[in-house]
Formats: C-alpha cells, sequence, structure tokens
C-alpha cells in the first residue's frame, strides 16, 4: 500500500509518494518560484518563422514562449502528420494556447494550441473530438465500455481520454467529472473573449493538488497533511471522495517534523548524492550532462558466494530496480545510458534487461527502453514532464563561477530547522545562537523561512543568528546559550 505525504512549508511545498516506507516519488515546489505548465493564457503572436515551423508568441511574460507548427490546431486537428507544416498564422493574431514546457535560460516557453484539461479520472481535450483510453488499462472489454459509455454522455466536439484511475470509478463519478471540466472550460472560453491579449486565463492548480489528482489510486491508503487549511481544500476538491472514505485524509500536526516522523528525511537527503548505494553493497554513480544522464553500476563491497559472473549478475539486477526508482523518485528525464558491468551470459544480459523494463513498466512517466548498444551500453529515454529534481534543490556554486552545484538556501534552511529540532529535543534550551553563511541568513529573514516553527514549537525559545561571509553555504555553526545573561556578537539577529 502506499501513503502520500504533504509537507507544508513557508518556502516550499514537498509531496512523498511512499511504498512501504520507501520513497519512490518526490515533488517539490518552491513558493516564489512561479510555475507555468498547465497554465493557460490568450497569447499574440509577435513573429512567425517558417523556416523554422514555429511562432513566437507573447504570453505577458519578459520572454516570448515557443509555439512550433506540430503543437498547432487546423479544423480540429493536430499538425503533426502533415507534410506542409507552414504555420497558418499571422504576427498579431490571438492564440488560446497552454504552456507545455517551462522556460529556461535564455529559452521562453514552450506552448501548444491544444489546450489539455486533466481531472482525476479523465482528461478533456476540448478542441479535439476523440475517445482514448489509458494504455495501462489492458482488458479490452472494459476499454470497450468505458469508450462506448463516454462516446454516449460527452458533448459533440469535445474529446476526452480515460485515465487509469477511471477504471476504479463509477460511470456516474465520470459522467460528473466530465461536466466539471466542460464546465470550467466554458469559463476558459468566456475569458478568451473578453481579456486583453497575454493574459493569464487560466492557472494550473498547485503541486499538493496535481500530486492527489495524478497519483490517487485505489492502493493509496492514506494522504497526511501538515497544514490544516490545505486539508479543507482537499476535502472541497475532492468532496465526492471524502465522502466515500472519509480516513482517506489525515490532518498531521505532531510535535515531530512529518517527514522526519516517517523516515524520509535522510532518503530526501540521498537524492542529491552522486554515490547511490545498492542493498548488496554495490552502488551506482549518476552522472548528470548538458545532453544526458549516465548511470554506472559497481560491484563495490559486493563480493559474491559463488562466482564473478553470478556476482555480477545479482548486482546488475538489483541495481536494474533501483535505476528505475532513481529515475522517477530524481524525476530524470531525457536521455538516459546505463553502463551495467559486463556479463558473459546473454542470458544474463537479457535478464537483465526484461528486469529493468519491468520496473520502469511502475512509472507513471513514459519511458522507453531502447536496447543496448554496440559497446554494451543500455540506452532509454524518459519524457520529460516537469523540473528534475537538481534544479530545484540545488543552486550555481557561487565559489567556482557556476560550474558546480550547491545546496539551495532553500534547503539549508530546512537542514538547520532539522537539526535545531533536535536540539530542543534533547536538551532544555532556551536560547541558541546559530552562524551561517550570509546568503542563507538573508533568504531566512527576507522569506521568513522559519516563521512557522517560531510562531509554534519554538515560541518560548530565543534564536539568533549571525551572517558568516566566509562560512561555506552548506555549512552552518550552532553554539547553546545558557545561563540569564547572553552575550551576544554584535551582528546577531534574533529570528522573528
Amino acid at each position: 500500500m502506499k501513503d502520500i505525504l504533504i509537507n507544508v512549508n513557508p518556502s516550499d511545498t514537498q509531496v512523498c509518494i511512499v511504498e512501504n516506507g520507501e520513497l519512490v516519488e518526490f515533488w517539490v515546489e518552491r513558493k516564489n518560484i512561479s510555475r507555468l505548465v498547465g497554465n493557460i493564457y490568450k497569447g499574440r503572436v509577435q513573429n512567425v518563422l517558417n523556416g523554422m515551423e514555429a511562432a513566437f508568441v507573447n504570453i505577458g511574460l519578459e520572454k516570448n514562449a515557443f509555439l512550433y507548427s506540430g503543437d498547432t490546431l487546423e479544423y480540429g486537428e493536430i499538425l503533426k502528420d502533415v507534410t506542409d507544416k507552414k504555420l497558418h498564422l499571422r504576427a498579431g493574431d490571438n492564440v488560446l494556447c497552454q504552456v507545455t514546457k517551462e522556460q529556461f535560460g535564455s529559452k521562453g516557453a514552450r506552448l501548444t494550441m491544444n489546450v489539455t484539461l486533466p481531472g482525476r479520472s479523465v482528461v478533456l481535450m476540448p478542441q479535439l473530438d476523440y475517445v482514448g483510453v489509458s494504455r495501462k488499462i489492458t482488458d479490452e472489454e472494459k476499454r470497450r465500455e468505458l469508450s462506448e459509455f463516454v462516446n454516449s454522455i460527452k458533448p459533440a466536439g469535445l474529446g476526452v481520454i480515460l485515465r487509469t484511475q477511471s477504471i476504479d470509478c463509477t460511470k456516474e463519478e465520470i459522467a460528473e467529472e466530465i461536466n466539471e471540466l466542460v464546465d470550467k472550460w466554458n469559463k476558459i472560453k468566456q475569458l478568451n473573449l473578453t481579456k486583453p491579449s497575454g493574459s493569464l486565463i487560466y492557472k494550473e492548480e498547485g503541486v499538493a493538488i496535481r500530486a492527489v489528482r495524478d497519483m490517487l489510486r485505489d492502493d493509496v491508503e492514506h494522504i497526511v497533511i501538515n497544514d490544516r487549511h490545505l486539508l479543507e481544500d482537499f476535502k472541497s476538491a475532492f468532496a465526492s471522495l471524502d465522502e466515500k472514505r472519509p480516513d482517506l485524509f489525515v490532518l498531521y500536526d505532531g510535535k515531530e517534523p512529518l517527514l522526519k516522523k516517517y523516515g524520509l528525511t535522510r532518503q530526501i537527503s540521498d537524492l542529491l548524492k552522486r554515490k547511490v548505494t545498492l542493498a548488496n553493497g554495490g552502488y551506482l554513480v549518476i552522472d548528470r550532462t548538458e545532453a544526458l544522464t549516465v548511470i554506472d553500476v559497481n560491484t563495490g563491497r559486493y563480493v559474491g558466494e559463488k562466482n564473478l559472473e553470478q556476482t555480477v549478475f545479482e548486482t546488475n539486477c538489483i541495481a536494474a530496480k533501483e535505476i528505475a526508482r532513481q529515475l522517477r523518485v530524481r524525476n530524470i528525464g531525457g536521455i538516459v545510458i546505463v553502463d551495467f558491468i559486463d556479463m558473459e551470459s546473454s542470458d544474463h544480459s537479457q535478464e537483465v534487461l526484461d528486469t529493468l523494463r519491468e520496473a520502469l513498466a511502475m512509472d507513471r512517466t513514459k519511458t522507453t527502453l531502447l536496447g543496448m548498444t554496440p559497446l554494451g551500453l543500455v540506452e532509454l529515454t524518459r519524457k520529460k514532464t516537469r523540473s528534475m529534481l537538481e534544479s530545484v534543490m540545488l543552486q550555481p556554486c557561487p565559489y567556482c563561477n557556476g560550474d558546480s552545484y550547491v545546496l539551495s538556501d532553500e534547503v539549508m534552511a530546512s537542514k538547520i530547522k532539522m537539526y535545531l529540532n533536535d536540539v530542543f529535543a534533547c536538551q532544555d534550551n532556551k536560547a541558541v545562537l546559530v552562524n551561517v553563511a550570509t546568503g542563507v541568513f538573508n533568504k531566512i529573514f527576507a522569506y521568513r523561512l522559519l516563521e512557522k516553527e517560531c510562531a509554534g514549537e519554538w515560541r518560548d525559545k530565543r534564536i539568533y543568528l549571525t551572517a558568516d561571509e566566509h562560512l561555506h553555504i552548506e555549512k552552518f555553526e550552532v553554539k547553546v546559550l545558557h545561563g540569564p545573561i547572553i552575550d551576544l556578537p554584535e551582528n546577531a539577529k534574533m529570528l522573528y
């Protein structure tokens, strides 16, 4: 069984999908970073580049977004399989468009005119007349039944895709959700008529609602949330589900941090490490490059019991399962090259590939195993759906001009919070002095990253911070202050 844990902090919201105590998916959304994917805009075409089969569209952001000809619509059809890919758009045209990929570096966001509105059991495709069924629903009779039902109730001219979860929903629930999405689409169309060019027409839900909408299946036992207001939002957004399963949504109000309570703190910290230890003592090395991700498998301390071939085979099988988990939990997208340890037996090689393929099948995100290259490397691709974990939890290193990465200020604030919780739990301390890097100091006060704790479990504590420009960003020092009279440095500042 699975649990979904939602940890709300002043700086971010973290969503953990946990299977039998093991983290299998992890989402982070920073509150000071605006997410674009899923948003719908009334854009204005700035210029058309037929040589690139694309147009640049102003959607009200600093950078113009990018609309490729294959993502445009003509007479209710996607222009992906036609010979003539010339854009039937001109500068000045208004287009209703949805962001499919975040802006990155010098590149603007990528757009599509094929708007989709996702629900828990269905996805509405309001500009295409089409009914589809998730490939993960393999029962042909059930696929036919669902398709015929939706065809009989959906409004003419609108498309619907039945998601995997629809197999566990009643027809009434599916029909109700389709009606809700159609109402949402009608409001979007109305706003598109009245709003000026460059306006945001519809904003996609936050990470918590999206995660539950996309991940909730019957095998999810509990959704545990540490924020009462978000809990009420869930009960409102999933009212029918709350009535059916009143014990599904659980408020966590314990003193111990939610993720620490469930043993996930170290697992999350390990996600940023280059080296991943396997259960048998072997290990993976995961390296990111500009074009792809390379994963190397090593036997490490594992020496086996029989012979070298069997030792290598067992390590590769364990590694195959762990690689699939790491792709999910780190959200690694694009091209991935895996260098398994060389095996002499072709049967063993095929079994390792089958093990990897079986483990990848558990991934919601489309992953394609392309096979083995002539050099013996295994190649696969994984669809890019959202930012990789490193881009959210790391920042360019200020000491080497961005050639490498260090933990972000927000992550360091979280580490300080966990450390202080341990300090206050072990000793009857009333005051501490924390020395941190200047950037971390500024971010903690500017964004009030520890405000929730100061108003809650730390309300009877005195916490002072000092900024040290010579201290490495990933380091901090904590000094417990004793006695009624406290001697503080001149630059010490009390936390809120």
